[in-house]
């Protein structure tokens, strides 16, 4: 028998993996259902209440402006209240017409092309804190019940065995992110279609939804293969949770606290959510405002620092052959009992 098609099935049968795996389909389709009902289309009747409510608020700052010139005229004339007002009570007056824009007035509605990039980071993120849970707990679980060693007996290639778990696992991980992606798509699809706009998808739209998608499979895989690898290392689920508790709360939380108390330029750079962000968006700005660098007008603007996708990439890179290295290294070298 294989041994890739029998971890691929202990995967799959296993209650952990599908209750984790059920949670996070539920999580993601509670977003896409609260994005449904938060949002709607907007039609001629919604635009006309929209110049409505833009016309009355600009009326009620006319009305507003006339009073308070008129009680600067009367408190200057009584001598009374002289620096609450400007010097001439003719320079209160209300704001052009054209400053009332109709569309702050208009509802939220689903834009496909302009959000649904958006919504691929989130979902990105929940499916690689399940694939790091699961993946955890597939391998971990493995040497705390022995079931690692009695295994080792039957089929004593120690790397042939973690690899042939590490292949089942990433292969679970791809096939549920890839139809919870189509699934996801869907689900947006008709957000935007009863509650939005699908206008604008063009073929280059399409193809930067496509890679995005890619790289947000990407960052779950890793995540997942660095989670099997932290529990493989530790023996025991809690391993790879504690280490992700420590990185996350005290090495990134407190790292940031640290690095802002020191006064850093761009303390961000520093912290791993900043990589993950920029791999899925391409590029992430941080900006340094105690810098200021002037233009020609005068206007001042800040010093900025570009993390792209290929520094992200690195460092993932960097970190699962590491990571997993090092568990695969001890496998083969330390005492299994």
């Amino acid at each position: 028998m294989s041994l890739y098609r029998t971890e691929l099935r202990r995967l799959v049968k296993r209650r952990f993996t599908r209750y984790m795996t059920l949670l996070g389909l539920l999580v993601l389709a509670a977003v896409v259902v609260g994005v449904f009902f938060s949002n709607q289309k907007i039609d001629a009747a919604a635009h006309a209440r929209a110049e409505r409510q833009a016309e009355q608020q600009y009326q009620d700052q006319v009305r507003y402006s006339e009073q308070e010139r008129a009680s600067c005229e009367r408190d200057k004339a009584a001598g009374v209240n002289a620096d609450r007002y400007p010097p001439d009570c003719e320079m209160i007056s209300a704001p052009p017409r054209e400053a009332f824009e109709a569309k702050w007035f208009l509802p939220s509605t689903f834009n496909f092309r302009e959000a649904f990039p958006e919504t691929l980071i989130p979902f990105a993120a929940i499916l690689a804190l399940v694939g790091f849970v699961v993946g955890a707990s597939f391998v971990g679980a493995e040497w705390n019940t022995g079931g690692m060693m009695n295994l080792l007996l039957w089929r004593p290639k120690r790397l042939t065995v973690l690899l042939s778990k590490l292949a089942a696992l990433l292969t679970g991980v791809v096939a549920v992110t890839v139809t919870s992606g189509l699934l996801w798509f869907g689900g947006f699809w008709l957000v935007a279609t009863f509650r939005g706009s699908t206008e604008k998808m063009t073929a280059g739209a399409w193809q930067s939804f496509a890679l995005t998608g890619l790289r947000g499979l990407a960052l779950v895989v890793v995540i997942s293969a660095i989670g099997f690898a932290l529990a493989s290392l530790g023996r025991h689920t809690a391993m790879a949770l504690g280490g992700v508790v420590a990185v996350m709360v005290v090495g990134q939380f407190g790292l940031g606290i640290l690095l802002d108390m020191a006064g850093v330029k761009f303390a961000e750079a520093w912290l791993l959510p900043t990589y993950a962000l920029a791999w899925m968006t391409k590029k992430v700005t941080l900006e340094n405002w105690d810098a200021c660098n002037a233009t020609f007008t005068g206007e001042c603007k800040p010093e900025t620092l570009d993390v792209t996708w290929q520094q992200s990439s690195v460092l993932l890179s960097v970190g699962v052959v590491v990571i997993l290295g090092a568990a695969l290294w001890a496998m083969r070298r330390r005492d299994i009992s």
